[in-house]
């Protein structure tokens, strides 16, 4: 039997919307968040805001420590707009480089690597995981199913609440577009 899981960005925050490095706010209007989602064994992202999408969209998910977001170091709450003023050469190097990790936190490489781990941990099992996670945990997974490299990492947008559906097991996933409601 193959192994689904669905992965759920987090509903909009005030984080979200100013282009701020995740500082633990809370989601915006929980009460609109809406789904339509298989049942499954449910997980999230320890944040506030995966874990309110979660309790939103009326899953009973326990929070992944391996789910965690991209750990932005000393960047953490900062707007990108305020990095790029402040340290300009280290954000183009960030963003160009898998490698750095010029803010003190964790790399591109390091976070992707985590998140396959996660993955494939969770891809020895069967069925449905529905996963409420954070953007970047989204990409991480989308370039382990494609074999992308990590230099794409930026390069893939995840809006709020967008589902994306990865099925197979260790060593073999693929790309599920357009969810069917099955």
């Amino acid at each position: 039997m193959t192994c689904r899981v669905i992965l759920v960005a987090p509903a909009i925050t005030p984080s979200l919307r100013r282009a701020r490095f995740d500082d633990g706010d809370s989601i915006e209007n929980p009460g609109a968040v809406a789904l339509s989602l298989p049942a499954g064994r449910a997980v999230s992202s320890p944040s506030v805001r995966c874990r309110e999408t979660a309790a939103a969209l009326g899953l009973d998910a326990v929070a992944e420590p391996g789910l965690a977001g991209l750990d932005a170091g000393r960047w953490r709450g900062r707007t990108l707009e305020e990095v790029s003023a402040a340290e300009p050469e280290a954000l183009v190097q960030w963003l160009s480089d898998p490698a750095a990790a010029p803010h003190g936190g964790e790399s591109v490489r390091e976070f992707c690597s985590r998140v396959t781990d996660w993955l494939e941990s969770t891809g020895r099992a069967t069925g449905r995981t529905v996963a409420v996670v954070e953007p970047e945990v989204v990409r991480a997974v989308v370039l382990h199913a494609l074999g992308a490299p990590e230099a794409a990492f930026w390069r893939v947008d995840v809006p709020p609440l967008a589902a994306t559906e990865i099925t197979g097991g260790p060593g073999r996933w693929n790309l599920r577009l357009g969810r069917t409601g099955s």
